[in-house]
């Protein structure tokens, strides 16, 4: 890609982010302020978060695998479930998978 391909992308790039956060800006009150919007963009980070941490801990070179990853990140979950300190929680989490990691070789 040449230098000036790749400064047109950039700054189109820039465009659109700029015309998207205004579109945000130029939306009425009321429509924002809509108790099923309000209830859906409270939950948009958590579940962007929980699909990032599903693609990382289920997935290698874009292939599904099950590995010490998932367990670490089913053994996390049952610690916070049981409302384990993070820390404690972060602990198991790394001890289950590095064990899995061990045993499968």
């Amino acid at each position: 890609m040449s230098a000036g391909m790749l400064w047109t992308v950039v700054l189109v790039g820039a465009a659109g982010c700029y015309l998207l956060k205004y579109a945000g800006l130029s939306v009425p009150a009321a429509w924002v302020q809509h108790p099923a919007v309000v209830r859906v963009v409270d939950f948009v980070p958590a579940a962007l978060l929980a699909a990032l941490v599903a693609v990382q801990a289920a997935t290698s070179d874009g292939a599904l695998v099950a590995d010490g990853r998932l367990v670490g990140l089913a053994v996390a979950a049952l610690a916070l479930a049981l409302r384990a300190p993070f820390i404690v929680v972060l602990l198991l989490a790394g001890a289950a998978g590095a064990l899995v990691h061990v045993l499968t070789g």
